[in-house]
């Protein structure tokens, strides 16, 4: 059984930073994608970033590009998230997929198998 656990969410100031992290336990990754999702009150789930385990690509949303950085280590995932606005509150999701991407945008949440609890990111202005 596949657990992903998140932290580091919490409250910041508009322009400052957190670390996200999202530890994965109960199996080894070498295939698929593994990525950050958001979601905030009355909307749809987000895509935010990812990455592809085979190659290392990284894929971000315009909304992100430029502020977020998605990165791993073992099976630990985390985003450096700057200059944070406060339209990116949000509960922040990670994932994980196992099945192949192709021909199919990472950014879809159906693809992916696993899920954590979620942390919570708030940005006052």
């Amino acid at each position: 059984q596949v657990q992903l656990v998140e932290s580091g969410g919490g409250l910041v100031q508009a322009g400052g930073s957190l670390r996200l992290s999202c530890a994965a336990s109960g199996r080894t990754f070498s295939s698929g994608a593994m990525g950050w999702f958001r979601q905030a009150p009355g909307k749809e789930r987000q895509f935010a970033a990812a990455f592809k385990w085979r190659t290392g690509d990284t894929y971000y949303a315009d909304s992100v590009k430029g502020r977020f950085t998605i990165s791993n280590a073992k099976n630990t995932m985390y985003l450096q998230m700057n200059s944070l606005k406060p339209e990116d509150s949000a509960v922040y999701y990670c994932a994980a997929g196992s099945s192949d991407f192709t021909g199919y945008p990472i950014s879809m949440p159906n693809r992916y198998d696993y899920w954590g609890q979620g942390t919570q990111v708030t940005v006052s202005s």
